[in-house]
């Protein structure tokens, strides 16, 4: 029985179950009952494994398709009316021709299937940031995984009211074949269609797909802001807490931050750091003019492997309960599971990500897929945020970019306003190691974090982000670039990273604040080397020197780099971030 008299709502599913043909309909309320009835059938049917209910309460496990392990950027659609609105880092096609292709992959893909109707809020329900959407899948797995990403059942569907603004999105598994694997999203329609996947990041509908893709769109329509960013609160001995938010590129150890645990030396003072969002945050200026910003987000998507008690001890302790954990290795002996990294035993008796008989003491092969995953309640973190629930959000003094490089960019340098500070955003890189092909250090451009995820034009988001600094003038944020991962001529790291890391944001929120001075250079402010706490870090004070040195040389030749990385951009490129390269290059020499 429907939950709504929404016709925009009900129109909608009548319209997508003619086409995809379920056997049923079965509408989600939230209720726990309901959840642990489609676990039950899961573990049924053999789509999920519970396991030991003593050591990992309400945990299981789910293994997908072998061809079906990761996101597909190649498959992924951003189908706009114009091309030249998708841009250069997009994949475009018409939206007509595009749901003429996909409607015969959605036709009759659900018959001797049930269609679940997930009404689902990013953002806590009702507040200024929160915005509904719908999803239709055939999957119980993507119900239970969005059942802990996001807020689902009957108050979403009682916030909406009969509005018809609301995001939809239509799953169906299909044949999981992945030559006729679609991850599309159509912003004017706010709608979202994947087919031929089983895997999270393209069936979990709320996460990149609404909440990066569909929402920057939106952003930009309605003058807020869609972005790739943890947000951490920083709680001084005085009690104070400041809040930051930070985009990195994939590999620079993003969920680490977002759970930092403060060194030694820190929380004797009394330091302390809380998480609001690992992953995704939602920023919109409040009444006072300030950047305010929500999680809209429920539940961490991590990845397993390298995830343990030393790394990232607050996200191990949050996939303790309630968790499903996907393409990881089952342990028999116990009944839990297991992944590269998380330790130096690995069982004898157990079974790898594949399904087969897997000895971890003797393969070859690794037990757990390397983008493994865990889907874990935000509240089991040790390290959550009191304002994880505040319909109003948090209040941010500063914007944190990063990269992993190792030699070019310093620990840590401050931009000298706004504008340079988007241009320090669409600057951003990291660099690969490819050892095979002997190609060390080769250089790939991630702008804010948001190359994948961006549901438009980058060079018209550039000019959004230029846009939004004029509205918030003098109470924007400061923004600051960070690289923890600058190495020796023996390519060994010169700072110790993790806890070590809350040294650097003490610096950039006294810089926030009035309480610290820095230094001028041609790229910005850096901080004084007596202006980093160093004790118990092992750095002594040459290391960080080094660490904050740049080489003009090694600077002249990333601004080539980014010429040609700009050129991409064609006419689009706001004027303000040429001038930003050419004063960059003029300062260098």
């Amino acid at each position: 029985m429907a939950l709504t008299e929404n016709r925009a709502v009900l129109d909608w599913i009548d319209e997508m179950a003619a086409m995809t043909q379920p056997d049923a309909i079965v509408w989600i309320d939230g209720s726990e009952a309901q959840l642990e009835a489609l676990r039950s059938q899961a573990c049924a049917t053999g789509e999920l494994e519970k396991l030991n209910q003593e050591k990992l309460p309400g945990c299981y496990l789910h293994r997908t398709a072998v061809n079906d392990v990761a996101r597909v950027e190649d498959r992924t659609f951003i189908c706009c009316e114009k091309q030249e609105d998708a841009g250069p880092t997009n994949n475009w096609m018409a939206p007509a021709e595009m749901y003429a292709r996909l409607k015969p992959l959605y036709t009759g893909a659900m018959k001797g299937r049930t269609m679940y109707v997930i009404p689902y809020s990013m953002g806590v329900v009702g507040s200024p940031f929160a915005k509904y959407g719908v999803e239709l899948t055939d999957s119980i797995y993507v119900v239970l995984n969005m059942a802990i990403m996001t807020r689902v059942g009957q108050s979403v569907l009682d916030a909406l009211g009969d509005s018809p603004d609301y995001v939809k999105g239509l799953h169906a598994k299909a044949e999981l074949d992945p030559e006729r694997r679609y991850i599309v999203h159509f912003p004017q329609d706010n709608t979202i269609m994947s087919v031929n996947s089983g895997y999270g990041g393209n069936v979990l509908l709320g996460k990149k797909c609404f909440a990066l893709r569909i929402a920057s769109c939106l952003g930009r329509d309605e003058g807020w802001m869609a972005e790739h960013m943890l947000i951490l609160g920083i709680q001084n001995p005085a009690g104070e807490v400041r809040y930051l938010a930070a985009a990195f590129p994939s590999a620079c150890g993003k969920t680490n931050l977002a759970m930092l645990i403060p060194p030694a030396h820190y929380q004797e003072k009394g330091w302390k750091v809380w998480c609001v969002g690992d992953d995704i945050a939602w920023l919109r200026v409040g009444e006072d003019g300030r950047l305010w910003a929500m999680n809209p987000e429920y539940g961490f998507f991590g990845v397993a492997p390298g995830t343990n008690a030393k790394s990232n001890p607050n996200a191990l302790a949050t996939t303790r309960r309630g968790t499903i954990f996907t393409n990881v290795v089952h342990n028999l002996d116990d009944d839990t599971v297991w992944w590269e990294g998380l330790d130096k035993n690995p069982p004898e008796h157990a079974v790898d990500w594949k399904g087969n008989p897997w000895n971890g003491t003797v393969s070859a092969e690794k037990g757990a897929h390397p983008n493994s995953r865990f889907t874990a309640p935000a509240k089991n973190c040790p390290c959550i945020s009191p304002e994880f629930e505040s319909p109003r959000g948090v209040p941010i003094s500063a914007i944190v970019f990063g990269g992993r490089r190792a030699r070019t960019a310093p620990l840590v340098y401050q931009s000298r306003d706004w504008e340079h500070g988007v241009f320090v955003g669409s600057i951003m890189a990291s660099e690969t190691t490819a050892a095979a092909t002997g190609a060390v250090g080769v250089v790939r451009r991630d702008p804010m974090a948001m190359l994948p995820f961006c549901g438009y034009h980058m060079a018209d988001y550039w000019q959004h982000w230029l846009d939004m600094g004029k509205v918030l003038g003098d109470k924007a944020p400061k923004i600051f670039n960070v690289n923890w991962f600058r190495t020796d001529d023996e390519g060994r790291f010169l700072w110790p990273g993790f806890g070590d890391n809350l040294r650097v944001l003490e610096w950039i929120m006294k810089r926030c604040f009035h309480e610290a001075d820095a230094v001028e250079t041609p790229i910005g402010y850096e901080p004084k080397a007596e202006d980093i706490d160093l004790e118990g870090s092992g750095v002594d004070r040459a290391t960080l020197e080094g660490l904050l040195k740049l080489d003009t040389a090694m600077w002249l030749d990333e601004v080539n780099g980014i010429r040609a990385f700009y050129d991409k951009f064609g006419a689009k490129l706001p004027e303000t971030l040429s001038q930003e390269l050419s004063a960059l290059e003029a300062r260098l020499h």
